[in-house]
């Protein structure tokens, strides 16, 4: 019999991204670029590319979008003229964390009004796991 432990964690984790991606106006790749952006610095679309697990091509459609919110800008490189730089914004960054932070208030909310103290607690003991999951340790 197959572990149902994968299946479980998907069916309780759906609702909850769902109630949160409801409260964002951006898209989960369009926030990874300039979750990248902002925190390693400025980036090529390869790099993005790369970074964000998203073909080139849906980079290249997203950082356009990004730049004409002005949330994001392009740069030559200046020994290279082929290769384009793109750095966030001051906005950018504003938005970043309008929208990293984006639903936080209802997660808070329905912790303290749905889940018992014990549950709250495990629910913190599981985040180290979590994270490790997908390696992501650095949030």
């Amino acid at each position: 019999m197959a572990d149902p432990t994968p299946r479980l964690l998907l069916e309780a984790l759906r609702p909850l991204q769902r109630e949160l991606n409801a409260r964002r106006t951006l898209s989960i790749g369009k926030l990874g670029i300039l979750r990248h952006l902002s925190v390693d610095g400025p980036a090529t679309t390869g790099q993005l590319a790369t970074r964000i697990r998203v073909s080139p091509q849906g980079i290249s459609l997203a950082t356009r979008e990004l730049e004409e919110l002005g949330l994001i800008e392009r740069t030559q490189d200046e020994a290279d003229r082929r290769k384009v730089w793109f750095r966030i914004t001051e906005q950018g960054r504003e938005r970043h964390d309008q929208e990293s932070f984006a639903g936080q208030d209802w997660l808070e909310q329905a912790i303290r009004d749905r889940l018992t103290p014990t549950e709250a607690t495990a629910l913190t003991a599981a985040i180290p796991a979590l994270l490790r999951l997908t390696g992501d340790t650095d949030v």
